[in-house]
């Protein structure tokens, strides 16, 4: 995701629609009937995985979820402003937010205590990666070689961009040591690699 972030701060202007929900069902303002937004189960400093296993808030699950969470923040402000100049690459943008969802609930979801139901509904396939893969060559093809570093900056959406991969890296270095103790899927590191 790294790679795309940068082709799409180098790319000019003009805008598709952005979709700001991942599922077709969702419509904006309707109820979905959401419980209260605090639990109060977060008091003494555990929190709980998708599995229903109770671990400390600063458990490495957590940290990697949290920093999902943060990119995730960081590329909706990203399509924010891409939106704004006309940018092309919105949707894309959203998309990834989409998947840094999925992304999120693969990690949440640790393999130690999950049973398979689980696993099958949190799996995080080489897809995305693929996909990712096509829209940094498919932008690459638009761009000349880039010969030097980039500095962040570039105005409103391309700097919201490089804070994007910033917190990206970030990411994946919270995320890899969860896929080295088999606990998170490796694609989910390749897809934040990208």
């Amino acid at each position: 995701m790294e790679a795309a972030l940068v082709a799409f701060m180098r790319l000019p202007s003009p805008p598709a629609p952005p979709s700001l929900f991942c599922s077709p069902d969702s419509k904006p303002g309707k109820s979905t009937g959401a419980p209260k937004i605090y639990t109060r189960t977060g008091d003494q400093g555990f929190s709980s995985t998708f599995t229903g296993e109770r671990r400390a808030k600063d458990d490495q699950v957590f940290d990697a979820l949290g920093s999902l969470d943060e990119l995730s923040s960081a590329v909706g402000l990203s399509a924010e402003f891409g939106s704004e100049s006309g940018h092309t690459f919105v949707e894309e943008l959203h998309k990834v937010q989409c998947m840094l969802q999925d992304a999120g609930s693969n990690v949440a979801t640790p393999v130690s205590s999950a049973r398979e139901s689980h696993m099958k509904r949190t799996s995080f396939s080489e897809k995305p990666v693929l996909e990712l893969e096509s829209w940094i060559d498919k932008y690459s093809d638009q761009l000349p070689p880039l010969a030097s570093f980039i500095l962040p900056s570039g105005g409103k959406s391309s700097a919201a961009l490089h804070l994007s991969r910033a917190v990206c890296r970030r990411a994946e270095r919270r995320v890899v040591p969860l896929v080295k103790t088999g606990e998170a899927d490796a694609n989910v590191a390749k897809y934040l690699n990208r």
